[in-house]
């Protein structure tokens, strides 16, 4: 590989993250806030690595004897494609030999994140699994997937020779942070939070994410029911790369009933307990 496709800093770290292969872990914790990377690492029996490089922050440690690390990713998509893409490098390239290695290394990634339900069934303050999502905005069509054969990532029609771009959890992963306490659900992953996600602002959008069609849409009696930034992107280059990947949502907002929640602080610690205890 060219110098300018694997950049390394001085220390021999990736680019973005700051981080060399032996410094992370193979079952990786994502999270949007860099603030909330510590918000996880508390729970931590011991505290092995930290390391911070613009919105993204790092910790590894220990959670009962197990192994995690904790990655910030920043907000939305685009930053995501710099995580997977960097962290699958860390683990799958032989930086001596400029290359990437024959045999690869799998690594599971699960998504602590918050969302808005547009789900009159989905109420603020419960926790949802991503068993599907969507990716609205067709950033995963920058990659060739008009060659890639792989039954977890499909279209699902959407109107007037439409489609979106699907793509299904880990079977591993949703089996083992599925319960009886948590909604499931199919994720609508957008590129930003106002005018892609319908808010109104100063400035006139010019279109709308029309909730009632987006309730419509379903697979396997799964039904489209949150918004968010992230979990598509996460689902389609895990897929990509065959890593696993898992997202689990606080739900904060309910976009049907303007309601937002009281306290979601406690919210978020209770997915990041109920995350932990699973791993």
């Amino acid at each position: 590989m060219n110098s300018s496709e694997i950049i390394t800093n001085k220390n021999g770290s990736i680019y973005h993250l700051f981080l060399k292969p032996e410094q992370i872990s193979c079952d990786i914790i994502l999270v949007g806030d860099p603030f909330r990377v510590d918000e996880v690492s508390k729970f931590m029996d011991d505290i092995e690595f930290t390391t911070q490089n613009r919105e993204f922050r790092s910790v590894t440690g220990y959670y009962n004897k197990k192994r995690i690390s904790v990655i910030s990713t920043g907000i939305g998509g685009s930053n995501i494609d710099i995580v997977i893409n960097e962290i699958d490098t860390l683990v799958n390239y032989d930086f001596e030999k400029n290359k990437y290695k024959e045999n690869h290394k799998q690594i599971n990634f699960i998504r602590i994140g918050t969302s808005g339900s547009i789900s009159e069934n989905i109420p603020i303050n419960t926790f949802l699994i991503s068993k599907y999502a969507i990716d609205l905005n067709s950033q995963l069509s920058f990659y060739d997937l008009d060659n890639y054969k792989n039954d977890k990532i499909f279209k699902l029609p959407y109107g007037s020779k439409k489609f979106y771009y699907c793509i299904q959890s880990s079977d591993v992963l949703y089996k083992k942070f599925n319960s009886k306490s948590i909604h499931k659900g199919i994720t609508a992953t957008c590129n930003g939070f106002y005018s892609f996600q319908g808010r109104n602002t100063r400035i006139p959008l010019k279109t709308l994410i029309n909730f009632e069609d987006l309730d419509k849409l379903s697979y396997k009696n799964h039904h489209v029911t949150n918004l968010e930034m992230e979990t598509a992107i996460i689902y389609g280059l895990a897929n990509f790369l065959n890593h696993n990947a898992i997202s689990l949502n606080a739900i904060l907002a309910n976009r049907k009933y303007d309601s937002y929640s009281s306290n979601p602080s406690a919210v978020i610690d209770s997915l990041i307990k109920y995350t932990l205890d699973r791993i």
